[in-house]
């Protein structure tokens, strides 16, 4: 679909933008919506990535059909998320009209793979900033001999 392409071409242009690599960025397409939160989690779980950036398109039909495969999508990813520690970014659009997807797809609204991207990014870089840093209290050990340890 020319919608996704869009918001791929937008995230593709963001991570380039804030210093990715061509060669560090892959692109895993799935056959809809439905499957991003088990490609994700597949992806998050080889520890090869150090974010996940879910693009996709759902519009609404005349059935129950969206609110629930919206729902599950939803769900999926901010679960894959939690449980593997890996950012995922949230860049699968919601829309009632296919004109609504165009104008978030570089349009009026911006483009909204690009701004998932950088969520992407600024998590990844909170995530090196809690991970990597140690604490700066310090407290002495009560034996005799023995270090000093950050206390967390």
């Amino acid at each position: 679909m020319f919608i996704t392409e869009r918001l791929f071409l937008g995230a593709y242009d963001g991570l380039l933008r804030s210093g990715a690599k061509k060669k560090d960025i892959a692109l895993v397409r799935v056959p809809g919506a439905f499957e991003i939160p088990l490609a994700a989690r597949m992806l998050a779980e080889t520890k090869k990535y150090d974010a996940i950036v879910c693009i996709g398109c759902l519009l609404r039909g005349d059935t129950a059909h969206y609110d629930v495969i919206v729902n599950e999508v939803t769900r999926g990813i901010g679960q894959s998320a939690q449980e593997t520690g890996v950012p995922h970014a949230f860049g699968v659009l919601t829309c009632e009209t296919l004109e609504q997807a165009i104008d978030r797809a570089g349009l009026k609204m911006g483009n909204k793979g690009f701004e998932a991207a950088m969520a992407a990014v600024e998590m990844v870089n909170l995530k090196r900033a809690v991970v990597g840093r140690r604490s700066l209290v310090v407290g002495k050990s009560k034996g005799k001999g023995k270090s000093s340890k950050p206390r967390r």
